[in-house]
């Protein structure tokens, strides 16, 4: 009799000690009306998993923790494997490789500290492979066969088994298929185990633990500045999760340069802040000082002088100079070399990873269960030519309809709370503006928090407090429209749900950006005759220094409280749960808290894990490319947001998840097209941004064109950009009530003055810079795409020394099946020499044409 306190806690094995537990199942008893269904169910589909050839061994829930809980324990038997590894056509080794690894680049001496010790860089020698095929077992490199499959393909295996395995008939349909019983409750989780705890290496007995080998070398924040083990994460995850964390790391390196180059902008600003001669200007008590503008709000604000902005002027300097427009140059090229260069990434980890004639994952082509549920009708499939659920089309249109529907109507919703944020700083610019005029108190922190800059950040704030709740209760519901709209297999389910989440998301974060980018202060109008929101709140206005400073903040705020929610987020929230799970099943001490029900009561990755890791890290992607002009900080702060990102997703999928089903992908996907777009977008976003958001053309026009100063060219240029009103031009629901010595006011605009015949029209200089606005953006944009162009096409998609290793690696494989079907020829069909030199001639001829094909 098997006695469970013999055993291990951390054993990975069925009850003899020899058969590896490669999945694992679990369900309790429902006292409910579906119980005996429930039952009636998982005897047929274990019956029918037995019947496949796979070995079941199930604990009772006397010997669980809590009591209540069955587990299914599921092993894959060499003959098993064997056959399904055949029908995916996994790759395995036939010989080792005669390729050496690419040569160390320049300078590799100096990148010794981020170096991974070599055993764990690379934890297994290179092999030729080949498709495994049972009638060729010999070829293969068959040492020990309980090992010869990894572990993530063993349970690949095992879950391609589970989800074609049938579990009865009902309402005339044969149904079959784990994720239909998970559905419906008939098991509560199916997982593969990890290898083993991730605080300590496994017994010398047992299998070596990749996951205590992650969790040392990957998943400790104190190897943040360490490369990643990007071959381990794939043998353990799959290459479908290895491909995220190779993307996410190459795009961080990639953020390095950018972020240098960005820093260095900053710095300039910084450099020069004091020199600027429009901060000197506003700051100087007898230039700025003298200057009285118009009021900012109507009846409550008072006229004031141009000196008080003094603070925000030196810091939109610091943004706002000649580096941004190189700075905006830049990154148009950054983002195609990125693209490019990541293209080159891609092709060679397909050789790497033997994905070279990879197909599509058929767990992705396989029908939806509530797809097949829904479907009363049947129809030929012209391809595998089987009857297959058909679902018509006048059965999706209205489905179709309310999902569009849905979607709009949240976007809807998003650019109302836009509004709302507006409405918000217009009804609160004015309370801010009279209770810090009104309060003595705040007299000596009037010059650091302006009415503006208080409205600004509070606005942004609650923008960012807005797009969080919007977007929780969006996830939700744009999950559930997906379901609605009944797709056919997951990869459909997957592409649809990926369309609505990036638009909702795209308008959700970008929007607010979008809005203080290219619309506050553009349609305001000018004193006298203001434009009013629905009827009631004056437009907001520009600071005299430009909108980039309020862009700027807008991006900060959304940007790094997004990071910071994100990661405290993705880091407590599995840990919170797990703690708790793990609170509430700990009943009985005596117990054996197994290696089962340690994963058990850790939290699911879910199918749709990887897609919200990408969704983040395409997002933040639109923050550093679409408004970066404005920001040259932001590749900085992605940059060591990744790093610290990287960490928090190793540590929490190595140990507080269960292990995910390892699957294929041979690139990033639909995400790679979503990229591609931002990328286009960005040339023509950051080109608006310096044309009509930045001060810098203004200046321009007025260095080249107005200036009448040889020694200080912009010198006189504040003066010049502000028109003049007379105050008594000013409407009585407008002007403030105090009593004023002074005539005129200023603000921000050209326009003729009072004593023009065409006064408050706009005058020649507007033409003049409007003009130069937009032959900047056309030149700008022309500039760019054609450097994206030229870099598109030189640089190649897939690197030349790729392209002849696969071409090595298929002309050696030819070679050695060749070599090997020429032996068993010869040892079994026993041939008279004569027969055996036409054979010979008929292989050396195929290896030939081999040869020329390649």
């Amino acid at each position: 009799m098997f006695k469970k306190d013999k055993q291990s806690k951390d054993s990975i094995f069925f009850r003899d000690g020899i058969r590896q537990i490669d999945f694992v199942l679990s369900y309790v008893d429902d006292i409910k009306k579906e119980g005996d269904l429930k039952a009636e169910r998982r005897k047929e589909f274990e019956h029918n998993l037995r019947k496949t050839g796979l070995e079941l061994e199930i604990e009772d829930k006397t010997n669980s923790e809590d009591g209540k809980t069955y587990f299914v324990k599921i092993h894959a038997p060499w003959e098993v494997l064997a056959t399904y590894a055949e029908v995916l056509g996994i790759k395995m080794p036939i010989k080792e490789s005669d390729i050496p690894r690419p040569e160390k680049v320049p300078f590799s001496y100096m990148l010794g500290p981020l170096k991974l010790p070599r055993n764990v860089k690379h934890p297994h020698p290179e092999y030729f492979t080949a498709q495994f095929t049972r009638h060729r077992q010999e070829l293969f490199l068959i040492d020990d066969k309980s090992s010869f499959f990894p572990s993530s393909s063993r349970n690949r295996i095992v879950y391609y088994i589970l989800s074609r395995c049938p579990f009865g008939v009902e309402e005339g349909k044969k149904k079959f298929g784990i994720e239909r019983l998970l559905t419906s409750h008939t098991y509560s989780s199916a997982y593969p185990l990890h290898d083993g705890q991730y605080w300590k290496p496994s017994e010398p007995s047992h299998p070596v633990n990749e996951r205590y080998m992650l969790c040392q070398n990957w998943a400790r924040f104190s190897y943040f500045y360490k490369e990643q083990p990007l071959d381990l994460i794939r043998n353990y995850y799959g290459e479908k999760i290895g491909i995220y964390f190779v993307f996410l790391g190459f795009y961080t390196e990639m953020l390095l340069f950018a972020a240098i180059v960005g820093l260095a902008c900053f710095i300039y600003g910084l450099l020069s802040m004091h020199s600027s001669t429009r901060s000197t200007e506003i700051c100087d008590p007898e230039i700025g000082g003298q200057i009285i503008m118009c009021p900012l709000c109507d009846l409550v604000c008072e006229f004031w002088r141009l000196n008080s902005t003094c603070l925000a002027s030196k810091v939109s300097h610091l943004f706002d100079n000649e580096s941004t427009v190189f700075f905006a140059i830049f990154m148009g090229i950054w983002v195609t070399l990125f693209l490019e260069f990541w293209k080159q990434r891609q092709a060679r980890l397909e050789y790497e990873w033997d994905l070279v004639d990879f197909e599509e994952e058929q767990q992705q082509l396989q029908l939806r269960p509530e797809f097949e549920a829904m479907c009363k009708h049947r129809k030929m499939n012209p391809v595998t030519k089987e009857m297959e659920p058909y679902l018509p089309l006048h059965r999706r249109i209205p489905w179709y309809f309310l999902s569009g529907a849905t979607v709009t109507l949240w976007m809807a919703l998003v650019i109302a709370s836009m509004v709302s944020v507006i409405v918000y700083r217009l009804a609160v610019f004015a309370t801010f503006a009279s209770f810090m005029e009104s309060e003595a108190s705040l007299k000596h922190v009037k010059s650091i928090l302006t009415p503006q800059i208080t409205t600004s950040l509070t606005g942004s704030c609650l923008n960012f407090i807005v797009i969080l709740i919007l977007n929780f209760f969006y996830e939700k519901i744009s999950a559930w429209i997906t379901k609605m709209e009944i797709p056919r297999t997951y990869q459909e389910y997957e592409s649809s749900l990926t369309l609505k989440m990036f638009l909702f998301q795209f308008v959700n974060f970008y929007s607010s950006c979008f809005y203080v980018a290219f619309f506050k202060g553009k349609f305001v109008g000018y004193p006298g005759k203001y434009t009013y929101m629905f009827n009631v709140w004056r437009s907001e206005e520009c600071d005299p220094g430009g909108c980039l400073i309020e862009l700027t903040t807008q991006l900060t705020i959304i940007m790094t409280g997004k990071q910071i929610f994100g990661n405290i987020k993705e880091a407590i929230y599995p840990f919170i749960l797990n703690w708790w799970r793990r609170r509430k099943a700990r009943t009985n001490s005596e117990k054996l808290y197994s290696r089962w029900e340690q994963d058990h009561d850790l939290e699911s990755f879910g199918s749709l894990g990887l897609f919200y890791e990408y969704l983040e890290t395409v997002i933040q992607f639109g923050f550093v490319t679409l408004f970066v002009a404005s920001f040259p900080l932001a590749p900085l702060l992605a940059f060591l947001n990744n790093a610290i990102e990287i960490r928090v997703d190793a540590w929490k999928l190595t140990t507080q998840y269960r292990r995910p089903v390892a699957a294929k992908a041979h690139s990033i996907g639909v995400w790679q097209d979503i990229l591609y777009g931002m990328a286009v977008l960005s040339v023509a976003s950051n080109a608006f941004i310096v044309a009509f958001t930045s001060d810098i053309i203004p200046r321009l026009v007025y260095l080249y064109a107005y200036s009448t100063n040889t020694s200080d060219p912009l010198k006189g240029y504040v003066n010049n950009s502000l028109s003049v009103f007379l105050v008594a031009d000013l409407p009585n629901y407008t002007a403030p009530s105090e009593k004023r010595d002074f005539t005129t006011c200023r603000y921000r605009d050209y326009r003729y003055p009072p004593e023009h015949d065409q006064k408050y029209s706009h005058n020649m200089q507007y033409w003049h810079v409007l003009a130069a606005k937009m032959t900047f953006i056309i030149v700008m944009e022309h500039i760019v795409f054609l450097v994206k162009f030229l870099l598109a096409w030189m640089i190649p998609d897939v690197p030349k020394d790729v392209l002849e290793r696969i071409k090595r690696e298929k002309l050696m494989t030819v070679k050695i099946i060749h070599d090997f079907e020429l032996n068993k020829l010869k040892e079994n069909l026993q041939m008279d020499s004569n027969e055996f030199a036409k054979e010979v001639m008929i292989q050396e001829n195929k290896v030939q044409l081999a040869k020329s094909t390649i």
